[in-house]
C-alpha cells in the first residue's frame, strides 16, 4: 500500500523540550532525490546551538531526574517510547524515504521494525544488568559499579537516518545518559520527529536534544565540546579521523567510530545452492541502493563457480527495481544526492577505464525523473588493486574477483584498509569455521549476508571501526564509565 506523503514537517531544532530555530535563524534545505525537489527548510544549528543543548543535557544529567531515576522507571519510559515510534511508524517510514530516497518498503519493512525493537531490547536490558563484588578477604568490600558517562553526542549518518540513531539514542539513554544528536544534513526529519516523540514518552526535558546543521560547524562544535563526555559517531573514516582529532584537542572525550567498509563476499570450491547464493550476493551488494557500510561491494569467487554465478547474478539483477522510492514494489531509489550521483558515476567511468568488464548497468537512470538513479552494475575480471575494489563506492556497484585456493581467497578478502563486514558460501563445515576466523572482520556471515541482529555487537576491525560497537549489550556498557568503590570493614 502506498502512504501519502506528510505535507508538514518539525524542522527546528529540539533543545531543552522545546522546538527553537536556530540561533543565527539560517536554515538549510532538504530535498527529495527520487525528484530533486526541495522538501522543507531546516534550522541550521552550529556551535551556539551546540552549546545550548550541551547545557540542556549537562543540567538535566546534574538534576538526576533521568539519570539517578530507578532502573525499572527508565524500563517503563523506553518501552513507551518504542510504543510511540510503532505507533507513528508509517510517518516516520515515510519521513525516510522522502529525504533518504530508500524504498518505503525497506523503511516500513525493516528499519522501523528494528527501531521499534531496538529501543525495547535496551528498555528491557536496563534493570537485568548487575554490578559486581570483588572476592576480597574479610577485611574490605569491593564494588564495581557503573555509572552512566554524563553527556553524550551522537552523530549520525544519511542511510539508515532513524534507524543508525537508535542504535545510539537507546543504550545511551538506557545507561542514564543525556544525549545530543547531530543527524546528517541531508536527513534530518526522522530524529527530529523521533525527539518530540520520546518527549511524549515522558523523557524529561533537556535529556534527549536533536541539532540538525552542517558537520563542519554542528558536527565539529559537538566533537570539540568541552562538556561532551563522550561522542558516538558512524559516518565515512575521513570524518571518523577528525572526531579523534577534535578529542585530543579539547577534553580527551571518549570516542567511538563505525565508518567505512569494502566488504568481501567469498564463495569457495564448494558452494550452496546457487539460488540462494545469488540472492544473497545480490542482496549484500544492492540492499539500500549499496548505500551501506557493510555492503558486500567485493564478490571473491572461485574459478571453479564463477561463470555459472556471474551468469545467475545478471540474471537475477533484473528483479531489483529501479523506481520511485514511495512506490512499494521499488527495490532500489536513487543515490542521496547530486555530488554522490556524480561521485558514483565516476567510479563506474575508472572501472571501465582500469580494464574492468561491465556485465550489467553501468550507467545513469530514469533521469527525467530529475532523481539521482542509478542502474545496478556488475563489474566483472576486476583485479583486487582496482580502484573500485579497493575504496568504497557507497553505491549499487559489485566486483568480481577471481581465486583459485582458500589460501588465496582469505588473502585478497583481506587485503583491504577495512574490516567492517564479510559473508564466505560453502558446504564444508569445517572450511566455514576456518574461513571465517582468518577474515579480519567484525561481522563474518556464513552462508548468507548478515549483521547479526540486536543482540550481537556491530563494529569493524582496522579503519572500519574504533573505541567500541554498535548494538549488543556492549553498546550498553560503553556509556557508561565503571567504578571501583573499596570499603575498608573495621
Amino acid at each position: 500500500m502506498a502512504l501519502a506523503p506528510p505535507t508538514r514537517f518539525r524542522t527546528q531544532a529540539f533543545i531543552d523540550g522545546a522546538f527553537l530555530d536556530a540561533a543565527s535563524g539560517a536554515t538549510f534545505s532538504t530535498e527529495n532525490p527520487a525528484t530533486g525537489q526541495v522538501i522543507a527548510h531546516v534550522a541550521s544549528g552550529d556551535a551556539a546551538d551546540v552549546d545550548s543543548a550541551v547545557r540542556a543535557a549537562r543540567a538535566a544529567f546534574e538534576r538526576g531526574d533521568w539519570s539517578r531515576m530507578a532502573p525499572a522507571d527508565r524500563k517503563t519510559v523506553l518501552l513507551r517510547f518504542a510504543d510511540l515510534i510503532e505507533a507513528n511508524a508509517d510517518e516516520l517510514a515515510t519521513l525516510d524515504a522522502l529525504e533518504a530516497g530508500k524504498p518505503i518498503t525497506d523503511c516500513r519493512e525493516v528499519d522501523l521494525p528494528d527501531t521499534v525493537k531496538t529501543f525495547r531490547w535496551y528498555a528491557e536490558a536496563i534493570d537485568k544488568i548487575f554490578d559486581a563484588v570483588a572476592p576480597t578477604g574479610p577485611g574490605a568490600l569491593g564494588l564495581i559499579v557503573r555509572e552512566p558517562i554524563g553527556v553524550v553526542g551522537a552523530v549520525v549518518p544519511w542511510n539508515f537516518p532513524i534507524l543508525m540513531a537508535a542504535w545510539k539514542i537507546a543504550p545511551a539513554l538506557a545507561a542514564g545518559n543525556s544525549v545530543v544528536v547531530k543527524p546528517s544534513k541531508l536527513t534530518s526529519l526522522s530524529v527530529i520527529r523521533l525527539a518530540e516523540l520520546g518527549a511524549e514518552a515522558g523523557l524529561p526535558n533537556g535529556v534527549l536534544n536533536v541539532v540538525p546543521g552542517p558537520g563542519p560547524t554542528a558536527g565539529q562544535a559537538l566533537g570539540r565540546h568541552m562538556d561532551v563526555d563522550m561522542v558516538t559517531f558512524t559516518g565515512s573514516t575521513e570524518v571518523g579521523r577528525g572526531f579523534l582529532t577534535y578529542a585530543a584537542e579539547s577534553n580527551l572525550k571518549q570516542i567511538t567510530l563505525e565508518c567505512g567498509g569494502k566488504s568481501p563476499q567469498l564463495v569457495l570450491a564448494e558452494p550452496p545452492d546457487l539460488d540462494m547464493v545469488t540472492e544473497q550476493v545480490l542482496f549484500a551488494a544492492l540492499m539500500n541502493q549499496g548505500e551501506n557500510c557493510s555492503c558486500g561491494s567485493r564478490l571473491i569467487v572461485h574459478r571453479s563457480v564463477h561463470d555459472e554465478l556471474v551468469e545467475r547474478l545478471v540474471a537475477g539483477i533484473a528483479g531489483w527495481t529501479v523506481g520511485d522510492p514511495m512506490a512499494p514494489d521499488t527495490k532500489i531509489g536513487p543515490m542521496i544526492e547530486r555530488p554522490h550521483l556524480d561521485k558514483v558515476l565516476g567510479y563506474i567511468e575508472r572501472g571501465r577505464a582500469e580494464g574492468a568488464r561491465v556485465v550489467a548497468g553501468g550507467g545513469r537512470v530514469l533521469e527525467d525523473s530529475g532523481g539521482y538513479f542509478v542502474a545496478p552494475t556488475i563489474f566483472d575480471n576486476v583485479g583486487n588493486s582496482m580502484t573500485i575494489a579497493r575504496e568504497e563506492i557507497f553505491g549499487p556497484v559489485l566486483s568480481t574477483i577471481l581465486f583459485d585456493s582458500e589460501e588465496e581467497g582469505i588473502r585478497l578478502a583481506n587485503a583491504t584498509s577495512y574490516g567492517l563486514a564479510a559473508s564466505l558460501y560453502t558446504r564444508d563445515l569445517d572450511a566455514a569455521f576456518r574461513v571465517a576466523r582468518a577474515l579480519r572482520a567484525g561481522t563474518v556471515g556464513v552462508n548468507a549476508y548478515s549483521e547479526g541482529d540486536i543482540t550481537t555487537p556491530f563494529g569493524g576491525y582496522k579503519q572500519s571501526g574504533f573505541g567500541g560497537r554498535d548494538k549488543g549489550l556492549e553498546a550498553l556498557e560503553q556509556y557508561t564509565e565503571k567504578k571501583t568503590i573499596w570499603v575498608t570493614l573495621r
